[in-house]
């Protein structure tokens, strides 16, 4: 069977609620209708959207619940905020309601909440399925979890469907995070325990080091980084990309680092704005290798592709125009000299193997 994709990372209904992209829509025809240079300048040229997810064999995506805290914000225009738990709560509510809208209204849209679920999205991709059989199945991922008001109410969130949570995005109640230093608190502590009781998969993407060490040494279920390069290519981003030692950690847990294709994050001193050019594929294999390289094999890198999540194509390295580009990343690693085994693996083996174990049977 030609190679599917896992991609571990994206913020599909904070781009619904924040900028209006309807995720049904093809990238190209949001970008026909997004031609406001402000809007351009702050969010970048659409890369994803149903049909391209299609095209490009994207069979399984970790859809996010992401909510900013308002002193956080990026840009003027920004909505999707909350000052206290409870509007966390409530953002966080419309999110999920959105993903089963999506699925209950898109034949090609599947909410993953069993293995059972798994299986029956993997199945439309089976060899000689056609294009109009496949489905996306979408998994429903925490960025940030004050949504969570207090660690006894992950059941909630579990019986709507949410199967992975990362404690931070930046500083929450639970663990400090991106530009906001700070360890696990005693609340986050609680959080672990609660979601290690139903075997959920931990995200430590934006953890600062110090939380996500902590989090390595006591959490007992599965885990991974969906959306976090090595540190090695920008040695400037200590509290956003992971150290070698912390690679190896993730490994020793059998996790996951999901290979983000963004030029911040694989160019040193590159800014928003610079020159797409400035990375190229071989860049984002040469990241994938080095966890490869880091850890004795294949088995704990992926894609995260975080595609519309704060950066649009124009901040995309060489090749990459729309989330269908992470297709090429397979031909590229057979030329780089992978086997086809390897290859399967990092394109979606491994990520679906830590989604597996964080999802009931049925």
């Amino acid at each position: 069977m030609q190679n599917i994709i896992v991609d571990a990372h994206q913020d599909i209904a904070w781009n619904y609620f924040q900028n209006g992209r309807d995720y049904a829509l093809s990238a190209w025809e949001k970008r026909r209708r997004e031609r406001d240079p402000i809007f351009l300048q702050r969010y970048g040229h659409c890369m994803t959207g149903l049909p391209e997810m299609l095209l490009g064999r994207v069979a399984i995506v970790c859809a996010t619940i992401y909510v900013a805290p308002d002193w956080a914000k990026l840009h003027p225009d920004e909505t999707v905020l909350y000052s206290t738990p409870q509007e966390a709560y409530e953002q966080g509510s419309r999110q999920i309601d959105y993903y089963h809208r999506l699925a209950d209204e898109n034949e090609h849209i599947q909410l993953v909440q069993t293995q059972g679920d798994l299986d029956a999205v993997l199945a439309t991709w089976d060899e000689g399925t056609e294009l109009a059989d496949h489905r996306l199945g979408m998994v429903i991922l925490m960025e940030g979890a004050d949504p969570i008001l207090e660690p006894d109410t992950v059941e909630e969130w579990y019986a709507r469907g949410l199967r992975v949570i990362g404690p931070a995005w930046t500083q929450t109640r639970y663990c400090g995070g991106t530009r906001a230093p700070g360890p696990l608190t005693d609340l986050g502590r609680e959080l672990l325990e609660v979601m290690a009781s139903f075997g959920m998969v931990l995200d430590i993407s934006h953890m600062t080091p110090e939380g996500s060490t902590e989090a390595l040494d006591i959490y007992n279920g599965p885990l991974f980084a969906s959306h976090a390069n090595p540190l090695k290519f920008r040695p400037e981003a200590a509290q956003r990309l992971l150290s070698d030692e912390t690679i190896r950690r993730v490994a020793e847990r059998d996790g996951v680092v999901g290979i983000i294709p963004f030029n911040l994050f694989l160019v040193s001193g590159w800014q928003m704005g610079g020159r797409k050019d400035a990375a190229s594929m071989d860049t984002v294999v040469a990241a994938i290798d080095h966890v490869c390289q880091i850890t004795g094999s294949a088995r704990h890198v992926g894609i995260g592709s975080d595609f519309d999540g704060g950066f649009g194509s124009e901040s995309a390295p060489v090749g990459f125009d729309t989330v269908a580009d992470l297709q090429d990343i397979g031909p590229a690693l057979a030329a780089r000299g992978y086997e086809t085994d390897d290859i399967t693996a990092v394109l979606s083996g491994n990520f679906l193997r830590i989604l597996r174990a964080g999802l009931p049977e049925a």
